[in-house]
């Protein structure tokens, strides 16, 4: 398959974004002949971030990006061959150079989806050794993508629906790749892109006013309202609002802490709004970026009251109040409290480096090889995996609340709604009735034999698709704080293999 050089293709992860171990382990799997077996992998997660119930799975689109223009370069190929053993059969790097992903399916959890631990977000099927180099680019872009989404989705769930959240954490994240994909699935859990707000045209607009002469009569009458001295206010400051507010009259806002919030950025900001006032424009808003960001809200909006009603300007008593200042869950809590006054809120460096879990902990293991299930044996049990070709449906009860994710063999007829189901939940050690609503699969046929299957929804659908599926949620598994668990089940079928192999393999 020809890689496609569009741009979208331009952003995804190289080929080369892996580990040697991959390519040691393809070598492997080429000189016993098994290079072109089928196989089937699956990526997944053992438990959820942040101590929380769920994760928002993401990273898809940049995975089918990658997939469709996967191809090993001449000078990718040359590397391999500096590293690996010096009597590499040749022909080995002559069937990399032909490598593509043609014969590849991907199934995955749609953007934005509920995921909980041991469902699959991805399964990729195709030839064992191709599938063995994607291991690493695929958790990298998955791992990622989900851990900042979800930490996304936390931070608006504290926020609530009104509060306006900006990812601000460009300047924070680890490198141009990681902050640039952090702003595009905090985006996705919740957050939003800083804009330009354009408000409606000026209306009765005096051409050839001086702004400057104009504020600086504004000051006079504002000081003497805030019982300030006409020299407190720092001309500096002044003179930097005059200019924005020059260049963007429509929307003009002020960063009101560079000197003193209330001597000097407040009524230097306030003069510059009410004579933009005058000539029919609206000032939409002010920020703050340190001291208590709560409190200085609530005196903020009071001083909008009063010098609103001062000057009969009523539209100044809504003017937005924005924040920032390194906000995490706990600050954003006290934030988004009833009463606050406080607007938009500004999150960068709590949101793009998740400082509270720096990875999700994703795997990808092989599940399947030559059409016979395999499974991971280990004395751990938290790190054995289940075996077998596998589908996974989320069941529903009548009122649409969710009851418990099933996985189930790919053979088995999937649950049908209305029908009692005997499954095992994990960790259980006896099995459950339950009798489902509905029934919805919940792994998507996206890539098949190397071809898209449909196309992807945009980010903002993705984003929409996220937040309806968080809505979903019962308050027990939304809360942040000790959670109660979701369950993931396995059919009476899956578990009988799972014993049946564990017991086989057992010394």
């Amino acid at each position: 398959m020809a890689a496609e050089r569009d741009s979208e293709g331009l952003a995804a992860a190289r080929p080369m974004l892996t580990d040697l171990y991959q390519a040691t382990m393809a070598l492997g799997y080429w000189r016993a002949g098994r290079a072109r077996d089928p196989a089937e992998f699956e990526l997944f997660f053992r438990r959820c971030p942040f101590g929380g119930a769920f994760a928002l799975a993401a990273g898809l689109r940049d995975c089918l990006r990658f997939l469709r223009t996967f191809r090993l370069q001449d000078e990718d190929v040359q590397f391999l061959a500096s590293v690996l053993p010096r009597d590499t059969d040749p022909a080995f790097f002559q069937d990399l150079r032909s490598l593509d992903c043609s014969a590849v399916t991907l199934r995955a959890l749609p953007e934005g989806s509920l995921a909980f631990p041991g469902v699959p977000l991805l399964q990729v099927s195709g030839p064992l050794l191709l599938l063995q180099l994607l291991e690493t680019p695929l958790l990298c872009l998955i791992s990622y993508a989900s851990l900042v989404a979800t930490n996304a989705a936390r931070f608006r769930l504290i926020a609530g629906p009104d509060k306006r959240l900006l990812e601000l954490g460009l300047r924070r994240a680890q490198g141009p790749d990681g902050g640039l994909t952090a702003s595009t699935y905090s985006y996705l859990g919740g957050c939003e892109v800083p804009s330009d707000p354009m408000l409606a045209p000026a209306v009765g607009e005096s051409p050839g006013v001086d702004l400057a002469a104009s504020v600086k009569l504004w000051l006079e009458r504002v000081c003497a309202c805030l019982g300030l001295g006409v020299q407190e206010p720092h001309p500096g400051e002044r003179a930097a609002f005059v200019a924005y507010a020059l260049a963007f009259p429509r929307a003009f806002q002020g960063l009101l802490d560079s000197y003193s919030v209330r001597r000097s950025g407040l009524p230097n900001f306030l003069a510059v709004a009410l004579a933009l006032g005058e000539l029919g424009y609206r000032a939409v808003g002010v920020r703050l970026d340190s001291g208590d960001l709560l409190q200085q809200a609530q005196e903020i909006r009071g001083v909008f009251r009063t010098v609103a009603a001062q000057f009969q300007m009523p539209w100044l008593e809504s003017v937005l109040i924005a924040v920032s200042n390194n906000i995490d869950e706990e600050e954003l809590a006290r934030l988004a409290q009833e009463g606050s006054e406080v607007d938009v809120i500004g999150i960068g460096t709590s949101v793009v480096t998740c400082p509270q879990q720096p990875s999700l902990g994703c795997v990808y293991k092989l599940v399947s090889v030559g059409g016979q299930p395999r499974m991971k044996l280990t004395e751990d049990p938290d790190k054995q995996t289940l075996p077998g070709s596998k589908a996974a449906f989320r069941l529903l009860a009548s009122d649409g609340s969710l009851l418990l994710d099933l996985l189930q063999l790919a053979e088995e007829p999937p649950p049908q709604a209305g029908q009692d189901l005997r499954v095992w939940p994990r960790g259980a050690q006896e099995p459950c009735t339950v009798r489902p609503a509905q029934v919805e699969p919940l792994l998507q046929l996206w890539l098949q034999q190397g071809q898209l299957c449909e196309p992807l929804p945009s980010l903002t659908e993705s984003r929409a698709f996220a937040q309806w599926s968080l809505s979903r949620l019962s308050p027990a598994h939304r809360q942040l704080q000790n959670p109660a668990l979701y369950q993931v089940a396995l059919s009476e079928k899956l578990r009988s293999l799972v014993d049946s192999l564990s017991s086989q393999g057992a010394p």
